[in-house]
C-alpha cells in the first residue's frame, strides 16, 4: 500500500477522545444506549431541532431503518439519484423496491429535481435525495412534488451534517433522514450513523426498530412490565465507546466546522483563476445553501485528464481520488433497467471528478503545497 506524504484524509483527535473512551470503557456499560450515546443524542437534537435523533451503528443501518419506517415493500419504487454510494439504494432494494435512477443537475450534482414529475408512478413509496458534498438538493421544489403525490422524502444526508437549506438543518426536513460519522466525515467515531426521525409517529417505531423489533424502549420507561417482540428490526445500536469518541467530536464541531471551511475556502481562492483558464469546473453552493464543507473537488475538461491529474499528485506525494461510479451502470444497477444514456450527466461528471485532500488537521503548508501542484498540471 502507498504511503502518501499527504493523504487524502487523515483521522485525527480534536477533544476529550480518548478520555472518554476510558470513562466508557471503566464505566460498566458499554452496550448500545449507554450515558455517552445519550449525550450525543442531546447535542444533535439541541442543535439541529430534530425530534428524535438514534444513534447507529452506520450510516447504512439508518438507512435501513428508514426504508422500514417508510413502510417500504416488495413491488414499491424508489426515486434515487444514480451518482451516489450504493447504500442509498440498498437499503430498499433490501425490502423488495426497485430503484428508479434519476440523473443529478450539473451544477451541485445533487438530484435533479425537474425529473421526479414524470417518473412518478402509482408505485413510488419514497423520493430519496442525497445531499452531495453537503450542498443541499432544491427541497422546496421535491417537497412539493411529494406532497402532491403522497410520498415520503428520505434524506441521505451522510456528507450534510450542520449544513442548511434556507436556514434549516439538513437532516431535517424529509420525514427521515440518514447521517454518517464514519472516518471520512468532518464529525467521526471510524463506524457510526445516526437516524433523524421528523414525523412524530415515527418515533416509537424507529425505536422498535432499531432494538430488534422489541418494545424494549417502553420497557425501559416503565410503560410495559416486559418486552417482546412487536415489529420487524434488527440490531442497529452502536457501542457506548463509539458513542464516548463521537461525544468528544461533536463537542468541539463548530472548531472543526470552521477549520474545514478554511480549508475549502483556501482551496477556492487558490484554484479560482486556474480553474477558469483551464476550463476546470469548481464546486457550486448556490446562495440559499449553508454547506457543510465536507469536500472539494475538480471537475476536469475531460477523463483523461481527471486520470493525469491523478497520476501526477501521486508522483508528488498527494493522494488524490474520484467518486461514485453511477450505480445505473453498475451490474446490480443493469437488473433493474439501468442502461447507458439514461442519465448522461452523471455518466460525464463520474468520468470527470477528482477529489483532493480534504481533513480536518490538512495544514496550511501541506495545503499549499497541493494547490501548488494542481496549478503545475497545465
Amino acid at each position: 500500500m502507498i504511503a502518501f506524504r499527504i493523504p487524502f484524509n487523515r483521522v485525527s483527535l480534536c477533544g476529550n477522545e480518548l478520555r472518554y473512551i476510558t470513562e466508557a470503557a471503566t464505566s460498566g456499560h458499554i452496550a448500545g444506549d449507554g450515558p455517552f450515546t445519550r449525550r450525543c443524542h442531546e447535542i444533535l437534537e439541541r442543535e439541529l431541532g430534530v425530534r428524535k435523533a438514534l444513534l447507529t451503528t452506520s450510516c447504512t443501518a439508518a438507512l435501513e431503518m428508514a426504508a422500514l419506517l417508510v413502510g417500504t415493500e416488495p413491488g414499491d419504487e424508489v426515486l434515487v439519484p444514480s451518482f451516489t454510494f450504493v447504500s442509498t439504494v440498498n437499503a430498499f432494494v433490501l425490502r423488495g423496491a426497485r430503484p428508479v435512477f434519476l440523473d443529478v443537475r450539473p451544477d451541485t450534482l445533487n438530484l435533479d429535481e425537474t425529473q421526479l414529475e414524470r417518473h412518478l408512478t402509482p408505485h413510488t413509496k419514497a423520493i430519496v435525495v442525497v445531499h452531495y458534498a453537503g450542498v443541499a438538493c432544491e427541497m422546496d421544489s421535491i417537497l412539493a412534488i411529494a406532497r402532491r403525490h403522497g410520498v415520503a422524502v428520505v434524506e441521505d444526508n451522510a456528507q450534510g451534517l450542520f449544513a442548511t437549506y434556507k436556514g434549516r438543518p439538513l437532516g431535517t426536513i424529509g420525514a427521515v433522514a440518514a447521517q454518517s460519522f464514519h472516518e471520512t466525515k468532518n464529525i467521526t467515531c471510524g463506524e457510526g450513523g445516526v437516524l433523524f426521525v421528523n414525523d412524530p409517529g415515527c418515533i416509537e417505531r424507529a425505536e422498535i426498530i432499531r432494538e430488534k423489533g422489541t418494545n424494549r424502549q417502553r420497557f425501559l420507561r416503565g410503560q410495559v412490565e416486559k418486552y417482546t417482540w412487536v415489529d420487524l428490526g434488527s440490531s442497529y445500536l452502536p457501542s457506548d465507546i463509539l458513542a464516548a469518541f463521537l461525544c468528544a467530536q461533536l463537542e468541539v464541531r463548530e472548531d472543526i466546522q470552521r477549520r474545514r471551511r478554511c480549508i475549502w475556502e483556501l482551496y477556492r481562492a487558490g484554484l479560482h483563476d486556474w480553474a477558469a483558464a483551464h476550463g476546470v469546473s469548481l464546486p457550486v453552493v448556490p446562495a440559499e445553501c449553508g454547506q457543510a464543507y465536507h469536500m472539494f473537488y475538480l471537475l476536469m475538461p475531460s477523463r483523461a485528464d481527471r486520470d493525469a491529474l491523478i497520476t501526477h499528485l501521486r508522483g508528488r506525494g498527494i493522494q488524490a481520488t474520484f467518486h461514485y461510479v453511477s450505480l445505473h451502470l453498475s451490474e446490480m444497477g443493469a437488473r433493474f433497467g439501468g442502461r447507458r444514456g439514461q442519465c448522461p450527466v452523471a455518466e460525464d461528471v463520474e468520468n470527470r471528478l477528482v477529489r483532493l485532500p480534504f481533513y480536518n488537521t490538512l495544514g496550511h503548508t501541506d495545503q499549499s503545497q497541493v494547490i501548488e501542484a494542481v496549478r503545475e498540471f497545465y
